[in-house]
């Protein structure tokens, strides 16, 4: 995770915190929202991931669900519409370089309104 989360800070400019708050509530949906299979092999090639996931689930439901819930916890972990579309386009980059594009592709086909942020 630590490599991922350097890259968010750097190329977003997100604090440290935020952005290993942001990868963990973006993971949670994943495998909330997508094909469970495709999502748990994305986790498992990412080293760390499964931690993220386990604190970001803790912290309760997503509310109102989809993407616009995925929207609100993030707001709330402090990050702005620009930054939110900032660390999921490298988080899907960094995604891809891990599991491939073809994992990643399903993935994100998979869940309606992820397209426009990756």
């Amino acid at each position: 995770m630590d490599e991922l989360v350097d890259r968010l800070v750097a190329s977003t400019g997100v604090e440290r915190a935020v952005a290993e708050k942001a990868v963990g509530i973006i993971l949670a949906f994943l495998l909330k929202e997508g094909p469970s299979d495709k999502v748990q092999a994305l986790i498992s090639a990412m080293p760390g991931a499964d931690a993220a996931v386990q604190a970001a689930s803790g912290e309760g439901g997503f509310g109102m669900g989809g993407i616009m819930g995925v929207g609100t916890k993030l707001m709330a972990a402090g990050l702005g519409m620009d930054q939110m579309q900032g660390v999921t386009r490298e988080l899907i980059a960094f995604a891809r370089e891990k599991a491939g594009e073809d994992t990643v592709g399903e993935i994100v086909g998979s869940i309606p309104g992820l397209g426009q942020f990756v």
